[in-house]
């Protein structure tokens, strides 16, 4: 099978298109023909050498893929030969709270990927998608669509009527815009870019504020809300992002923080957390059980993941580049 490989943690150079044998399915395990997967910032960081601990290489990268399952091991009863299903981020996180044993087994890094002709996933470790997504959009789901609803919906508690603000447009952040959107809720959006404000504002936000033009952006966004400040907040970058969030959030509000690519660092201050009573909690994609929970979500509203643009298998290096722009709203997809 055709499969690209990391072989060196330098970049997007240090990958390469390998051949590998098919594999052999388990008892407990199903194969799945992979049409699509995308990228997101975890994946630039364990190609860049970042966030791989227990990346042996060569690996297989991308945790989030969408396939055909075409076959199933003796054991397996959950799922069939021809359903349509993504691979969970985090392949023995069934339910309930998290612990080290099943962050051990994640797609595209301390497990193989999704970029390749053909993934072997747990049987209880895939899901099926809703019946209006393409493979090309359901590749979106298994780490920023999903880390998007564990912030918003399942911790952050939002509810219709209330408000989220969102950092950024990449994939997380345009996940929750719609998401926050779906369950009736407000949506406020920030980027450095008014054409990407544009873009956030035909999705539906009800508020947008350029932060490269307006160094103020968190108290205009508290003036949005009526001087209230917002409900929930997904604080996908940290650093500067992090202090702004702790002033835009109201009192006893929902910060989720979600990876950190202004790099590690102090900025959050206790006396905000205390005096406000916000609630800050990690956020590290989520469970199956939340990831069926979302896709009914998905499926009730018909809701359409936004792709930036696709490539070729071949053209994986291409992708990751453009990824690393910075220019993308939405999502990257690769097609297989």
């Amino acid at each position: 099978m055709k499969c690209v490989e990391i072989a060196t943690t330098t970049g997007p150079d240090g990958l390469r298109l390998a051949e590998r044998p098919m594999p052999t399915v388990g008892p407990r395990q199903v194969l799945v023909r992979v049409h699509a997967a995308s990228i997101n910032y975890r994946d630039a960081m364990i190609l860049s050498g970042g966030h791989a601990r227990g990346v042996d290489l060569p690996r297989i990268p991308l945790s989030d893929g969408a396939g055909e399952i075409i076959e199933v091991g003796s054991e397996v009863t959950r799922v069939k030969k021809g359903d349509r299903v993504c691979g969970s981020f985090f392949q023995r996180w069934i339910d309930g709270p998290v612990f080290p044993e099943m962050q051990n087994h994640a797609l595209g890094g301390t497990a193989e990927g999704m970029l390749t002709e053909y993934a072997l996933l747990e049987g209880d470790g895939v899901v099926t998608f809703p019946d209006h997504l393409s493979y090309a959009e359901a590749a979106t789901l298994p780490c920023a669509g999903l880390t998007a609803w564990h912030g918003l919906i399942e911790a952050g508690g939002l509810r219709a009527g209330e408000t989220a603000l969102l950092l950024g447009t990449g994939g997380v952040s345009v996940f929750g815009l719609q998401f926050a959107r779906a369950a009736g809720a407000n949506a406020i959006i920030t980027s450095s870019s008014d054409a990407k404000l544009e873009r956030a504002k035909a999705l539906g936000a009800t508020g947008t504020v350029n932060y490269a033009t307006n160094p103020k952006w968190a108290e205009t966004v508290v003036s949005l809300t009526g001087g209230r400040g917002v409900d929930a907040i997904l604080d996908v970058a940290g650093g500067d992002s992090t202090r702004g969030a702790l002033t835009a959030v109201r009192h006893g509000g929902f910060i989720g923080i979600i990876g950190g690519r202004s790099g590690p660092g102090g900025e959050l201050d206790r006396s905000f957390i205390l005096r406000k009573g916000i609630n800050v909690r990690g956020i590290n994609v989520g469970s199956r059980a939340m990831f069926e929970a979302m896709n009914r979500a998905i499926a009730t509203a018909k809701l359409k993941p936004q792709i930036y643009k696709t490539f070729a298998m071949a053209d994986s290096v291409a992708a990751y580049k453009d990824f690393l722009t910075g220019k993308q709203f939405g999502k990257v997809v690769i097609t297989i």
